[in-house]
């Protein structure tokens, strides 16, 4: 493990302990991932204070958009939106593992609207997204998909049907390619900034 500098530790006496205060449900590494001073400048205040998906209980890019965030049920190591140029539409719900990135420019649509009202969204299962899955930059994900365990989706994907555990999928339609490796890292080789839950 490396050892933290001391501006590192600086910042989190500093913000680190503001951060977790300010956001309940941020989850992350406590040294060596996202600044804490940039969170609280870059992300809290356009969050809070100019009102930039202010409902969102973790960090989101004043670039990107959550949309019914209160429909989101999301593990640790996953912040959607945390990227720029994320939209994240949960009308109809969307449920994350542990350990999930968004791409820069990822889009997750929940719910389309109703092809003969528009001011209306059609009603489906949430989107189910497994653990330790990357979702490529550009990408799309469908309404109601399900993504396993272990997934990596390629850049500019558009999701319109399950993807297996274990796969590396990409293309318009997405389509499995290959199968993943074993997912190396685990959430006990890590220091994080607060306890986690069990």
């Amino acid at each position: 493990m490396i050892k933290p500098t001391l501006f590192e530790r600086l910042d989190f006496l500093i913000f680190g302990h503001l951060i977790h205060l300010l956001y309940p449900t941020y989850f992350r590494q406590k040294y060596g991932y996202q600044k804490y001073y940039i969170l609280f400048f870059h992300y809290w205040i356009p969050q809070k204070l100019f009102r930039l998906n202010p409902k969102a209980s973790w960090p989101v890019h004043f670039t990107s958009k959550v949309l019914a965030p209160e429909n989101i049920k999301k593990g640790i190591l996953c912040d959607p939106g945390d990227n720029p140029n994320v939209y994240v539409q949960a009308n109809n719900g969307l449920i994350i593992g542990n350990n999930v990135g968004f791409g820069t420019g990822s889009k997750i649509i929940s719910a389309n609207h109703a092809h003969t009202r528009h001011s209306e969204h059609t009603k489906t299962v949430p989107i189910v997204i497994g653990d330790n899955v990357f979702i490529g930059a550009n990408s799309i994900v469908l309404p109601g998909v399900c993504i396993g365990d272990n997934v990596i989706i390629g850049a500019g994907s558009v999701v319109c049907k399950a993807i297996p555990s274990n796969s590396i999928a990409v293309g318009n339609p997405c389509k499995v390619i290959k199968e993943n490796k074993p997912y190396e890292e685990t959430l006990t080789e890590m220091k994080f900034h607060r306890k986690i839950p069990k």
